[in-house]
């Protein structure tokens, strides 16, 4: 029953962990490993444009962001109207 509880509460507490790009403040943004004051600039500029829409907008818009920063931000808890990147299925050579 222990474990029960200590997954519900976990994922009780899952959301809080998230942090939203379009209401994110400088310095969480900041926080997040991969993105200096340059990079945050850039995508708080292209926020006050208007919001993202989703991940493919966020990256297309925001400058050197790639698959790969993308994917280390999302792990990170980074969503794009609250939602995580989706991972792409990986090829496998038969």
């Amino acid at each position: 029953m222990g474990r029960l509880t200590l997954l519900f509460l976990l994922g009780l507490l899952a959301p809080a962990w998230a942090l939203e790009v379009n209401q994110a403040t400088e310095a969480e943004l900041d926080g997040l490993r991969g993105l200096g004051p340059a990079f945050t600039r850039r995508i708080l500029a292209e926020r006050s444009l208007r919001p993202f829409a989703d991940w493919p907008d966020f990256m297309r818009r925001v400058s050197g962001m790639g698959d790969v920063t993308a994917q280390k931000l999302s792990a990170q808890g980074l969503t794009v109207q609250n939602q995580p990147l989706k991972q792409k299925p990986i090829a496998v050579k038969p």
